[in-house]
């Protein structure tokens, strides 16, 4: 009698193990299921950025030779617009020259922030400085006061918005990417006003 009852309590110890067993590894799938949504969504997340980059790349490096080179010419152009523009403000002597300056400052000012604009959003670093013909070109124009600058300001702005106008037409016809293509015709009127004011005060001064 005693051997029996030995015997069924054995018998129900390994039960209760085998219970416990199947318990911990039930619990163990279960974890594991749980935490599998965690990860795809991890990997999800990954695949949202590397595709971010991408489409930040192909923007960066979609602009053609054409569109780089007007993009930088019409920044550092439009700098040297606004700061000559300044220049005249204090140092011309002509009541015309005076207010052809602050034309500039106004207009390339707002041309100069639509670009940025578009650079922003094309993900394109455009220059910050002048070039070195540039920055001589202002620093000799720094230097002259009166009739003098007056003389020397009206030719530089005849001369520069000549360029402009061709550079901005070739841009217009020429270019690839359609908001800067947009951008360069959208300007083109405000510089062929400009060349008609600076002719005007051109011949003023002369």
């Amino acid at each position: 009698m005693k051997k029996t009852i030995l015997a069924l309590l054995a018998v129900g110890t390994m039960v209760a193990c085998k219970k416990n067993e199947t318990t911990t590894a039930n619990e163990s799938a279960d974890s594991t299921a749980m935490s599998a949504p965690a990860d795809t969504g991890m990997a999800t997340s990954t695949t949202d950025s590397a595709s971010t980059m991408n489409q930040n790349t192909a923007a960066s490096t979609s602009l053609s030779d054409q569109d780089k080179k007007f993009a930088d010419a019409a920044a550092k152009g439009g700098m040297m617009e606004v700061m000559m523009g300044d220049l005249a403000k204090t140092n011309a002597q002509n009541a015309t020259v005076k207010s052809l300056g602050s034309m500039m400052v106004k207009d390339h000012g707002k041309a100069n922030n639509e670009l940025k604009a578009w650079a922003a959003t094309a993900k394109y670093t455009l220059p910050t400085t002048l070039d070195a013909d540039q920055q001589k070109q202002y620093d000799e124009l720094k230097a002259k006061k009166g009739a003098e600058f007056d003389r020397a300001y009206t030719d530089l702005m005849v001369t520069d918005h000549k360029k402009d106008i061709a550079e901005f037409k070739k841009e217009a016809s020429g270019g690839t990417e359609t908001s800067l293509k947009s951008f360069a015709s959208n300007t083109l009127p405000t510089l062929e006003h400009h060349l008609m004011e600076s002719e005007k005060a051109q011949a003023a001064v002369k």
